[in-house]
């Protein structure tokens, strides 16, 4: 049949890797992002910037797997496999949000105590389908679009680029493709050093200001790593996988630049580590020369749990949030239930991917793919 000859190509095992070593790293900066009082204190100060990345990796692994494929692929069957992939743990995101928000009471969230449950289950379903909810629906008071699983918004845009690729801009020529990378390059340097915040942090809620945000994350990231797969001659790169890694994390871990008096120094921070290193590290990922076993078992345990982990995890940080807060903690008072929570994402993930992600995706490729394997 021909979904037979569809099925999935062999993964760059460093960048699977990359993607879970991100991943860690923004359960960690939401840790700390619990104990900071503003921006410009925040330890691991530069976390957020791991969903810029992962955006950049989606748009070089789209195409990857599917540009070469569209004489034998509909646009339907591109959807079907990426709902396929995405969608289940989308669920289980928000089922577990569900069961943990009434734990997440505090006096910084203190209108969950009023939330009905019946509203609380309308949030759910809703969130299983990514639609996000309006201000009027909001459960918690941050005015997020799902307010039981925060990362929702990352897919929800990701789902956006997903849809303008497998309508349009899988026909775009290179140099169509240039241009708009080039457009949408511009438009989040201006948005970075101009922000009042001076970073590109946001896009989690349905205004004008946070839709702009999110859809200028996700734009030029995402098409630019297309971009990268259509046009870069890979070359041979020994241990790719630790310096990649190194990158990443001295990237994200970067204190604020800049500080309150210059905060267009960290916008520009920020635009040119998503504009510049972000793509070298895909490059030097994909370009690994070779990897050893043990490094090739810890970039597939981390690929496998990086996408479950970081869907899961937040309904923890809410928790673990709300305690602090109540309590007025500091991160080496609270260090040993942050451990706890830490390495409970991790298990989380984990148990997630092995009991019910896998598991459903399996099913789900038999039945509606009819023998295509796991995306």
């Amino acid at each position: 049949m021909q979904n037979n000859l569809l099925n999935s190509k062999p993964h760059y095992p460093i960048l699977d890797g990359l993607r879970g070593v991100a991943s860690v790293i923004v359960v960690a900066f939401h840790l700390c992002e619990a104990h900071s009082t503003s921006h410009l204190d925040q330890i691991i100060n530069h976390g957020y910037l791991a969903v810029d990345f992962f955006f950049l990796l989606s748009g070089f692994v789209i195409g990857y797997a599917y540009d070469d494929r569209w004489k034998k692929m509909s646009v339907t069957d591109f959807f079907k496999r990426r709902l396929i992939r995405l969608q289940p743990m989308v669920i289980m995101g928000m089922i577990i949000g569900a069961l943990c928000f009434y734990l997440q009471e505090s006096t910084l969230w203190p209108m969950i105590q009023a939330v009905p449950f019946w509203k609380m289950l309308l949030v759910m379903l809703i969130g299983f389908t990514l639609i996000p909810v309006p201000p009027s629906m909001d459960i918690r008071g941050w005015q997020e679009m799902h307010p039981l699983d925060g990362p929702g918004w990352s897919l929800f845009f990701e789902y956006i680029g997903n849809i303008l690729y497998g309508l349009w801009i899988k026909r775009f020529s290179k140099t169509l493709l240039t241009i708009l990378v080039i457009l949408a390059c511009i438009a989040l340097i201006q948005l970075a050093v101009s922000s009042p915040t001076g970073d590109v942090i946001g896009g989690w809620a349905i205004d004008p200001t946070q839709l702009r945000i999110g859809f200028t994350r996700m734009v030029f990231p995402f098409f630019a790593g297309l971009l990268l797969f259509r046009t870069v001659k890979l070359s041979s790169i020994k241990n790719a996988f630790f310096w990649c890694s190194l990158i990443i994390f001295i990237s994200l871990s970067m204190p604020r630049v800049g500080g309150a008096a210059h905060l267009w120094m960290n916008g520009l921070y920020d635009s040119l580590t998503i504009i510049l290193i972000f793509p070298l590290v895909v490059y030097m990922g994909a370009s690994s020369s070779g990897i050893g076993k043990r490094a090739s078992k810890l970039c597939t345990f981390l690929g496998d749990i990086s996408y479950p982990m970081y869907i899961t995890h937040y309904p923890l940080i809410y928790i673990y949030t709300a305690w602090v807060y109540d309590k007025k903690l500091s991160l080496t008072q609270a260090l040993p239930v942050a451990a706890l929570v830490f390495f409970g994402s991790i298990a989380l993930g984990y148990a997630c991917l092995k009991l019910y992600d896998e598991p459903l995706r399996k099913w789900l490729n038999k039945k509606i793919l009819a023998g295509g394997r796991l995306g």
